[in-house]
């Protein structure tokens, strides 16, 4: 966190840095990428928005958010793969959520027609997945840069 630059004559205390009996505070902090501001789960059109504290709107379908589910049997655990490493068809059911619920402050968990429900959606998993043109476009420039100094 940045701090407000005090003058030479400032005096530290517990509470705080005191310049002439007015007490110096940090600057509001800045909009965070991987705060999500609002949270909107479409069931009729299969869609999750997020709109981000920085401004940010990121829409998933739901196809593509199961797809993205985190969770071990998903994803596999302990060097064995996971059930979506086997490139299943997703059904209706495996794809329409019923239900989508807040894990404190950091993920979403989503409940699908089929039952599962165990992924955690971490706020910065689905700001850093965003599929929308612009982030695709500095995720292939930010790979692109990596590759070309990795030589």
């Amino acid at each position: 966190m940045a701090w407000v630059r005090l003058p030479w004559c400032a005096r530290r205390t517990d509470e705080g840095a005191i310049i002439s009996g007015v007490t110096a505070t940090p600057p509001p902090a800045a909009p965070s990428r991987t705060v999500a501001s609002r949270i909107h789960a479409d069931r009729g059109a299969r869609t999750l928005d997020i709109i981000w504290q920085d401004g940010h709107t990121t829409r998933y379908d739901f196809s593509a958010l199961r797809w993205l589910c985190p969770c071990a049997h998903c994803r596999g655990e302990a060097g064995q793969p996971g059930w979506l490493d086997t490139n299943p068809t997703l059904t209706d059911e495996q794809t329409r959520m019923v239900d989508i619920h807040l894990v404190g402050n950091y993920a979403v968990a989503p409940e699908w027609a089929d039952g599962h429900h165990t992924g955690y959606y971490t706020f910065t998993l689905l700001r850093d997945r965003c599929p929308c043109d612009i982030c695709v476009a500095e995720r292939t420039a930010a790979h692109r840069h990596h590759e070309e100094h990795a030589r």
